[in-house]
């Protein structure tokens, strides 16, 4: 193994501090960062074209109701090429996207990234990755990824990331500094010239000979990261050897080596040899599989068969109330003959209920819409079981989705936006030069927003849209100061009259009021809320769930062979508290 450079880990240590001590004392075990408005932008994907961007919106994020999602947009802080979106605007080929939201992410363990080797002559580091800390911004998670983390806390600008590693696997990763040698890892990666070995402990009392999984892996849901083993997959081979059975916890320790590089191979594989990774909330829940856990993959039969989604029992209410329904039951006098001519009963019309077209989202037809087969009856249950466990761990946030119905519209406190000109393609440019930051006045925590002379200063990731400086954001020990953020903004003038289309003329600037710091809002049902975007706060996840047993240990390269220590739950004899 290459030596390790004792300098980053003294300088990271040092990163940590005091800042670090303040997290934990908040809460043990877990590193958080207090919410803070995100300016983004994004352009069309292929698999939105041509359908309404309410119906995107819905059907690729989970976090909010359908009802917070149409109301948002009608809030106005998302434009399509500069000009103010509508829930109705079709998105088209060529559009550009801009957004802000005020981010929520969720916490991650305090367990630090620690640098394993640096390279400077070669340009290249190698890191052990904490499980739960994702590598790339995505979904919630941003200033908690591994780019960021690296950015921000070791002062790495550009990393190339040539191998990942899943959100709650921990472990080695091996980053160029340079484009040329990223290419020369990534060649290598995909040409199997690289060999990697992992640990993991799973249910069971695993085979003691070597076992041999070559199963093709497919992606069926990306909201949910679900895999599974099907025909139409992608070739994949992972090779297993027991460490040791270990009787206490009914569990093995293994040694597993990856022969490609799939999404989720080895956990997917585990399970379909029957020996689910032991902590894995997704692959080894009998309540979201059943009793076979998917021993040996499960039924393949395409169906068409949805349900709309339902909420618990206890937050069950009718129609009209239902966050996860726009379209409620409408009655209307409809004539019951062209241009009300009296039938022969001497009626003119009636009342019907009309029902209009329902989004894919409400009749449950947004499962399987990203998925590249047709999905099974088995399948779409699995899915629907595990939304729902999702929507239990945040105490069903979702289904109580409501506080900002008496609300004024959404709005970022601090900016003001003359939102960008029309179709300006360059990723990162015009959309965050347009962004201003209003004067607030001293003590409030503010945010840079960087401009295209900012960015020609500094390198960027390639691929990656410019983001808000950290550098101004709220510490640590501001969140043992403050709850959340800040009340309710005043109800603004009356939107001008909707069109499926965006506006024609660019949307008018427009400056929220400075924040004002006060406690979190609490609705009659007891859970508390957002102040400022309206959001339902979860309870805190314990750390130990943020992360499975499986842990990327040695990797031998060209570049030399790095590995890790073992991790702590692969010890002889090591208790699991469950």
């Amino acid at each position: 193994m290459e030596a390790s450079t004792s300098a980053y880990e003294t300088k990271h240590r040092e990163n940590e501090g005091s800042s670090a001590t303040d997290v934990q004392k908040l809460q043990p075990g877990l590193k958080k960062i207090p919410p803070y408005w995100y300016p983004y932008t994004t352009m069309a994907k292929g698999r939105w074209l041509g359908r309404e961007i309410l119906e995107v919106v819905s059907t690729e994020f989970r976090d909010r109701s359908m009802e917070f999602y149409r109301y948002a947009l009608e809030s106005g802080v998302t434009t399509i090429n500069g000009k103010i979106a509508k829930p109705e605007t079709i998105i088209r080929n060529g559009d550009r996207i801009e957004n802000i939201s005020h981010r929520h992410e969720p916490p991650v363990t305090s367990t630090p990234v620690r640098i394993v080797h640096h390279d400077k002559e070669r340009g290249f580091i190698v890191i052990d990755k904490p499980g739960s800390i994702p590598v790339h911004a995505t979904g919630r998670y941003f200033r908690n990824s591994l780019v960021e983390i690296l950015k921000n806390d070791f002062g790495f600008d550009k990393v190339y990331t040539v191998n990942r590693l899943d959100r709650l696997t921990s472990g080695l990763m091996i980053l160029p500094l340079n484009a040329t040698l990223a290419n020369t890892v990534t060649q290598e990666f995909v040409n199997g010239g690289v060999r990697k070995e992992y640990i993991a402990r799973c249910n069971g009392k695993f085979p003691e000979e070597e076992v041999v999984c070559e199963e093709p892996l497919l992606t069926v849901d990306r909201q949910m990261g679900l895999n599974i083993v099907h025909p139409d997959g992608k070739h994949a081979k992972t090779i297993f050897k027991r460490i040791r059975y270990d009787e206490n916890t009914d569990t093995s320790v293994l040694h597993c080596r990856p022969m490609t590089g799939r999404s989720h191979q080895i956990r997917v594989h585990l399970q379909y040899l029957g020996h689910p990774i032991a902590n894995d909330p997704i692959y080894a829940d009998p309540r979201i599989w059943g009793e076979k856990l998917g021993h040996g993959g499960i039924d393949l039969t395409p169906s068409e068969e949805r349900t709309a989604p339902q909420a618990p029992a206890h937050l069950q209410s009718d129609s009209s109330t239902n966050p996860e329904s726009l379209h409620k039951d409408t009655t209307v006098s409809v004539s019951t003959q062209e241009n009300a001519t009296e039938s022969s009963t001497g009626e003119v019309g009636k009342e019907e209920t009309v029902r209009p077209k329902l989004l894919p989202r409400e009749t449950g037809h947004d499962i399987g819409m990203g998925s590249p087969v047709p999905l099974s009856a088995e399948a779409v249950g699995i899915i629907t079981r595990l939304r729902n466990m999702k929507d239990e761990a945040e105490d069903w946030g979702r289904w109580r989705d409501v506080v900002f119905r008496a609300k004024g519209k959404l709005a970022p406190h601090g900016y003001s936006i003359p939102l960008p000109p029309q179709n300006q393609r360059k990723r990162g440019g015009p959309a965050f030069e347009a962004l201003e930051l209003a004067k607030q006045t001293e003590g409030v925590p503010t945010m840079d927003v960087p401009t295209d002379r900012d960015a020609n200063a500094s390198a960027s990731v390639p691929g990656r849209d410019s983001e808000p400086s950290s550098e101004n954001q709220l510490t640590p020990e501001d969140i043992v100061k403050l709850s959340i953020a800040t009340p309710p903004v005043p109800a603004s003038p009356a939107p001008p009259p909707e069109s499926p289309a965006p506006s024609s003329d660019p949307a008018r600037a427009f400056t929220v009021s400075e924040p004002v710091i006060t406690e979190a809002a609490s609705g009659a049902d007891g859970m508390r809320y957002c102040p400022e975007c309206f959001v339902p706060l979860h309870p805190d996840p314990k750390p130990e769930s943020l992360y499975i047993f499986l842990h990327a240990l040695r990797y031998t390269t060209s570049l030399g062979c790095f590995e890790t220590e073992m991790p702590e739950w692969a010890a002889e004899g090591w208790e699991w508290v469950r």
